[in-house]
């Protein structure tokens, strides 16, 4: 009966982490007061996935950085979420929080330049990217494609 009790003790702390990240998530997504805020986000959705590929196939970043890219997009093409998506606000939330998330540590490591070298969209779309993830302000409009590393 041993095994019985480890495999009730995994699932309990398993369930525990769950609840505990979704709170993080729920907390995370009460901070953006403004609802425009995820309304722009879904504007941008076809451009930050195209901007996500170009920067996982980008053999410049690090191995590190395209490698969480790579898992980053396979959790967005997953089926089933961290937070089903029929749950109001926080079902969409968590993949919005995950991609924040992803990009600021993307921007850390490999620099604002790399996003703007591989942004698809417009340089509003780039500046507003900027704002949803709460990274530094993008470089001019007649600047941003043409960074240097």
């Amino acid at each position: 009966m041993d095994w019985w009790q480890t495999l009730i003790a995994t699932c309990g702390g398993l369930l525990i982490l769950w609840l505990g990240l979704l709170g993080a998530l729920w907390l995370t997504g009460r901070r953006t007061h403004d609802p425009t805020s995820w309304q722009e986000g879904l504007r941008l959705l076809p451009d930050v996935i195209r901007l996500l590929r170009r920067l996982a196939a980008d053999p410049d970043l690090p191995r590190g950085v395209r490698v969480r890219l790579g898992l980053l997009l396979g959790y967005l093409l997953l089926p089933f979420d961290l937070v089903p998506d029929f749950i109001p606000v926080l079902g969409y939330a968590d993949d919005a929080i995950v991609v924040a998330l992803a990009l600021r540590a993307v921007v850390r490591r490999a620099g604002p330049d790399a996003l703007a070298r591989h942004w698809p969209g417009t340089p509003a779309g780039l500046a507003t990217l900027h704002r949803l993830a709460r990274l530094p302000a993008p470089d001019a409009p007649g600047t941003s494609n043409g960074g240097t590393r």
